[in-house]
């Protein structure tokens, strides 16, 4: 595994083919108060590149990436992730592909739908998430902190792979793939501020 950091932005040359996937992290969940810091990519290569933002967030190859209509975006959560960039990157980071959807879609004999529980049942990966709740708005990032950050993109690829053989069993794919599709409309919501209301209530 190769984890490379940047400041600011991608590299112009840099590719990451049809299916990128993408995790941020914050100074914590409260997307109006809690600025965004780092955002993680993979190419599913087993290596990852690292954006720390540091200088402001114009961002300009980072955000030809996120909103190319031709790059899937695979994410875990995609709800938080996409609501964090429409912040802080003005961009609309589309067509999503989300795994923890897909899992409460296909997975319904179980509620452990974390990252964590997801590798370590469909890859028979263990990941560690000691570095989870440390200062991602610092200056230098440690060697823990990256490698951390990196473990959250390095199996979304496969993950996919693995939940959409579920979702053609169990004959929902259409269904998940409608779900993807209105998460930016739910992400601006959150934005908004109906974060806590179900608008389709009674």
């Amino acid at each position: 595994m190769t984890v490379t950091l940047h400041q600011d932005d991608l590299p112009a040359d840099l590719t990451f083919g049809e299916a990128v996937a993408v995790d941020c992290e914050t100074m914590g969940l409260n997307l109006q108060r809690d600025r965004l810091c780092l955002i993680q990519l993979s190419a599913g290569d087993g290596n990852a590149h690292l954006v720390q933002f540091r200088g402001g967030y114009e961002a300009p190859n980072l955000r030809r990436l996120l909103a190319d209509p031709q790059v899937t975006k695979i994410y875990h959560f995609a709800r938080f992730d996409v609501a964090a960039i429409e912040r802080y990157l003005e961009v609309t980071a589309a067509p999503i592909y989300c795994t923890k959807i897909a899992s409460k879609l296909v997975r319904t004999f179980t509620d452990r739908h974390g990252l964590k529980d997801l590798c370590n049942e469909l890859l028979g990966v263990s990941l560690s998430k000691q570095q989870q709740s440390s200062d991602w708005g610092a200056a230098e990032l440690t060697e823990e902190q990256q490698r951390y950050a990196a473990s959250d993109v390095l199996h979304l690829h496969a993950l996919r792979q693995r939940l959409d053989e579920m979702l053609e069993r169990e004959g929902r794919r259409e269904l998940a793939e409608a779900m993807f599709t209105f998460l930016p409309t739910r992400a601006r919501l959150d934005l908004a501020g109906w974060d806590e209301i179900d608008l389709f209530a009674h």
